[in-house]
């Protein structure tokens, strides 16, 4: 399920400054975009923070937004670009613990107890990916991104964008084995073109 794109009325107003637009597009993508910065980073306060830049240099970038993009690939290209920033000025930063009430939903439905196991094993693994794989998965599985929307925000080819997700998924599973853990796929759409199973993540 992809993100829905702004209305174009209020994108136009918010490009030229209005700030009532503007707040309608944060209302709109705050959360997905904190989600996916929290799952980067591990720190609440600190993805609170950079989610706050994010929109800030949203808001100052929108004049020159080319209408002819989607505003949600351009808005993950610049929260790309300002989690990088802050990963390689911090680059040995302690990780915190994200307490489980944290954690954005899962695609998990009627969960029952016993599975909160192996969800938060699942999101462990995901954790000790490397950036380049964990944000390809993370706007696969999470946000909810087309493979081609991740080439474009990523800025990297689609053909990568398949293998870091194939990768990252492979990882991910391997992290799950491990423990003892085994994870069915639940996607039937073009990530089977990537020849992986999906964790549900």
């Amino acid at each position: 399920m992809s993100l829905a794109q702004p209305d174009l009325g209020v994108l136009r107003k918010a490009q030229r400054g209005d700030e009532r637009a503007f707040t309608l597009i944060v209302r709109t993508y705050e959360v997905p975009v904190f989600n996916y910065v929290l799952r980067l980073v591990g720190d609440r306060s600190l993805a609170e923070d950079l989610t706050q830049e994010v929109f800030l240099r949203i808001f100052q970038g929108l004049p020159k937004f080319s209408l002819r993009s989607k505003f949600t690939t351009w808005m993950f290209q610049v929260t790309k670009n300002r989690v990088l920033d802050e990963l390689r000025a911090t680059e040995r930063r302690p990780r915190a613990v994200v307490a489980l009430e944290d954690i954005p939903p899962l695609e998990v439905v009627d969960a029952p107890f016993e599975r909160l196991e192996a969800i938060d094993a699942v999101w462990r693994a995901v954790e000790n990916l490397n950036v380049d794989l964990k944000m390809a998965l993370l706007l696969r599985d999470v946000v909810g991104l087309s493979y081609t929307e991740i080439a474009d925000a990523l800025e990297i080819t689609l053909a990568t964008v398949k293998w870091r997700i194939y990768k990252a998924r492979e990882e991910v599973q391997v992290a799950l084995a491990r423990e003892g853990i085994t994870l069915g796929s639940s996607r039937g759409d073009a990530d089977a073109e990537a020849g992986a199973a999906a964790p549900a993540v």
